[in-house]
């Protein structure tokens, strides 16, 4: 699971990011608005908790331009006011969840768990590019009507390229979505898994779905 922690208060993103990571979560952080909407709509997370008093974008502001831009990744905003206001102001622009601080790390790991099935099961939609899809759901694949049988990490690399088609990945952004940001091996593990990928989807004489950015990384359709 990966996350994006959004929060101003450096101590308390230090701790809450080697908790996290001591429950296996890949977490991201982000110290300023404008730094969290720029990071929360070039990657991919399943939850992004969001702290409403921020500097240059409050959290507020975040979550509406991240709406409005049609990215549906479960939100839990944090805020230390005390006010049913707060959390109908922030459900109203679109968070999915709201959390008072002082928190537990007991509470907000199984708020950030229940937000990333709901997340999972809303995001069961299916993937195309040219004649290959991907049903999230089920997680089937097929190219030209023909299945296609990927091992786990084939799926989740395959999966985040068609859920940023267009964009130019870099080696290191592919490593630490689908390997984790703990991952300490060599980042050639993504060439070599790009070529798996190949083999099974441009069979048979096929145009290659995935094109080798020169200089950057690896872009789907």
């Amino acid at each position: 699971m990966r996350v994006l922690i959004v929060e101003d208060d450096q101590r308390l993103v230090s701790y809450l990011k080697k908790s996290l990571e001591a429950e296996g979560l890949s977490v991201d952080v982000a110290f300023d608005g404008n730094v969290a909407l720029d990071k929360a709509l070039a990657q991919s997370y399943d939850v992004i908790t969001l702290d409403i008093m921020l500097p240059e974008l409050n959290g507020y502001r975040v979550c509406q331009n991240l709406r409005s831009s049609g990215v549906p990744t479960p939100i839990l905003m944090l805020t230390a006011k005390d006010g049913e206001y707060d959390e109908a102001d922030a459900l109203d622009v679109g968070a999915d969840d709201f959390l008072r601080k002082p928190f537990s790390m007991v509470v907000l790991l199984a708020r950030i768990r229940a937000l990333a099935r709901r997340g999972g099961a809303a995001a069961g939609k299916v993937l195309c590019v040219g004649d290959l899809r991907l049903d999230m759901a089920s997680k089937r694949v097929e190219r030209g009507g023909s299945r296609i049988e990927l091992t786990p990490r084939e799926y989740a690399l395959l999966e985040y390229l068609m859920l940023r088609r267009g964009i130019a990945l870099t080696k290191a952004q592919l490593l630490e979505h689908v390997w984790g940001a703990r991952f300490m091996g060599s980042e050639n593990v993504v060439e070599v898994y790009i070529g798996y990928l190949r083999k099974k989807l441009d069979g048979s004489g096929r145009t290659s779905l995935i094109e080798t950015v020169r200089g950057v990384g690896y872009r789907m359709g």
